[in-house]
């Protein structure tokens, strides 16, 4: 395997067990994970650097609080302050809870829920400042919460139950942030194209003062007709350099 693929692949591996261990990770246990790719003093450091900027504790708990916006802390208070009405149970209680839930017993699972909400938002702090806001982490965590609470029949034990649903949580907060990360990239691949053919109309234009046809874009520039008429569409017409098509010449 590529070293740098490797490196990449357990660097993720690093960040979701420390996650899973509320976001804190021992030294020791990083440097196993990376034992076989043989890194230096200094790359180590890089690495623990780099857990640390994603509010991941490396031998010290992470104070995720310190990481949240004024908006996101006031939000964060108002969502608690809800579900501060949420009657508390002792821990028998909720193993018996749980243990109903996966039973099947509708009530249980929906108790269960309500027991959880709480944790939702912890989970959701771990995630902030990756281009997802709190309030749709939140929201994503309630989702997989909801989701996961029917599927704790498949679990053979109670005490795996909040692992698995905190485990679900997870994965939908960050599969919400790579697809927002997807989307970016997107928008950020159309925008290049957009602005290779404003740019090589204007230089046209200016040599030829005056608009430039699609035809004569084309043959200056090698660009598609495809690639320019999807320029002009994405771009709203915004792209005055290029002469309109005449009347009765649109789709």
């Amino acid at each position: 395997m590529n070293r740098e693929i490797e490196f990449g692949k357990t660097l993720e591996a690093v960040k979701h067990k420390a996650r899973a261990q509320q976001n804190f990770i021992t030294k020791k246990e990083v440097e196993e994970a990376f034992l076989a790719l043989s890194l230096s003093d200094e790359q180590m450091e890089m690495v623990y650097d780099y857990l640390r900027q994603n509010k991941i504790g490396v031998d010290e708990p992470a104070d995720v609080d310190s990481f949240l916006l004024e908006e996101e802390r006031n939000y964060l208070d108002s969502y608690l302050e809800a579900l501060a009405a949420i009657p508390a149970v002792t821990q028998g209680e909720k193993e018996a809870i749980i243990l109903s839930a996966m039973a099947g017993d509708a009530d249980a699972a929906k108790r269960l829920i309500e027991l959880m909400l709480p944790e939702v938002p912890q989970i959701a702090k771990l995630y902030t400042g990756q281009g997802v806001s709190l309030e749709d982490l939140i929201g994503e965590g309630n989702v997989a919460l909801s989701l996961g609470v029917t599927m704790l029949g498949a679990m053979e034990h109670a005490n795996e139950a909040q692992g698995m649903l905190a485990g679900m949580m997870m994965d939908a907060m960050e599969e919400s942030i790579a697809a927002r990360e997807a989307d970016e990239k997107s928008d950020q691949k159309i925008a290049d194209k957009v602005n290779k053919v404003a740019d090589a109309a204007n230089a046209l234009q200016e040599e030829l003062r005056r608009k430039v046809t699609v035809e004569e874009l084309m043959e200056e520039s090698g660009l598609s007709r495809k690639a320019i008429e999807d320029a002009v569409r994405v771009s709203g017409g915004k792209i005055e350099s290029i002469e309109s098509p005449a009347a009765g010449e649109e789709d």
